[in-house]
């Protein structure tokens, strides 16, 4: 298998989203035809959430296994070339999202995170799982594949 060379390698990356991802509009488009409306990416609260639920102080981050580094996860692979680069550039990627979540909590919202890998496996379950946490007062929801049955 030949590597991608390093302009093939930019064009790629650049074309990856950081928002509306094909996991993310599953969700939301599980979530809306439920009946729950909520606010995209709101650039005024820490980490700027994917879904914000203001009835229910809620928010949702739909995070991707790899730029996420989802313990475990078949799709947290790291990449074997230019290894040093990404092992840091992926555990900074973690320790913004514990540093935003620990900031909503602390500002009073609920806050939920979805991988990647459980809307790959159930749309619908994930999407109920998180419906269900919506209408409770559980203070955080994980949903991951391996929460899945």
């Amino acid at each position: 298998m030949r590597l991608p060379t390093t302009p093939q390698r930019s064009r790629m990356m650049s074309s990856i989203r950081g928002k509306n991802t094909w996991p993310e509009r599953m969700l939301r488009s599980h979530l809306f035809a439920s009946g729950f409306r909520y606010r995209l990416h709101v650039r005024s609260l820490p980490g700027t959430p994917d879904l914000v639920f203001p009835k229910y102080s809620a928010v949702v981050f739909v995070h991707g296994c790899f730029w996420h580094r989802h313990q475990g996860c078949r799709y947290a692979a790291t990449p074997r070339t230019n290894a040093d680069f990404w092992g840091k550039k992926l555990q900074g990627n973690v320790d913004r999202d514990a540093r935003h979540i620990t900031a909503l909590r602390d500002l009073g919202w609920r806050v939920a995170v979805v991988w990647e890998c459980s809307l790959r496996q159930s749309i619908d379950h994930s999407a109920q799982i998180v419906e269900q946490w919506l209408h409770g007062k559980e203070a955080c929801l994980v949903v991951a594949s391996s929460s899945l049955p």
